[in-house]
């Protein structure tokens, strides 16, 4: 296994903790218990930090994202592991470094979590969900470059 999938597994493990306590324990004390107990071996203890906060600083816009992408989904109806895979795909998404995680892999990467944590249906739920994001992505900065084009 990857450093990084490792990394976002522990993240994910942290994410659903944190939620399932109704967001009452502590998020930054759960991933260092994590890392403890399943970060063996992993070397850049920094990612999954960054990650965690990332994805933590950004809720509130990753849960509107997430709403839109997911609109006959109400939050709290998606189960808890696959709106914590979801958050976590959408941060790398939009908020990650493009060059450090491309869209594509951003996208791999939270369904290979969904097939690990969760069930055939959810992996296919998380592609579509992050496919419709990316797609709404790709139509924005598309839009953008036509504006440019015009206004030039």
């Amino acid at each position: 296994m990857s450093s990084r999938h490792l990394s976002r597994s522990i993240v994910f493990q942290t994410l659903f903790e944190w939620d399932f306590s109704e967001k009452e324990k502590d998020p930054y004390e759960i991933l260092e218990r994590n890392l403890k107990l399943f970060g063996e071996g992993l070397r850049d203890l920094e990612y999954p930090r960054t990650l965690l906060k990332g994805v933590l600083n950004n809720l509130e816009k990753i849960d509107k994202i997430l709403q839109e992408g997911a609109p006959e989904w109400p939050l709290n109806q998606i189960n808890i592991a696959d709106r914590n895979i979801l958050r976590i795909g959408i941060f790398e998404l939009l908020f990650a470094n493009k060059e450090e995680v491309p869209p594509k892999v951003a996208i791999n990467e939270a369904v290979e979590l969904a097939k690990t944590f969760s069930n055939d249906s959810s992996r296919k739920f998380v592609n579509g969900v992050l496919g419709t994001i990316y797609r709404q992505i790709l139509n924005l900065e598309e839009n953008k470059e036509n504006l440019k084009k015009e206004n030039n």
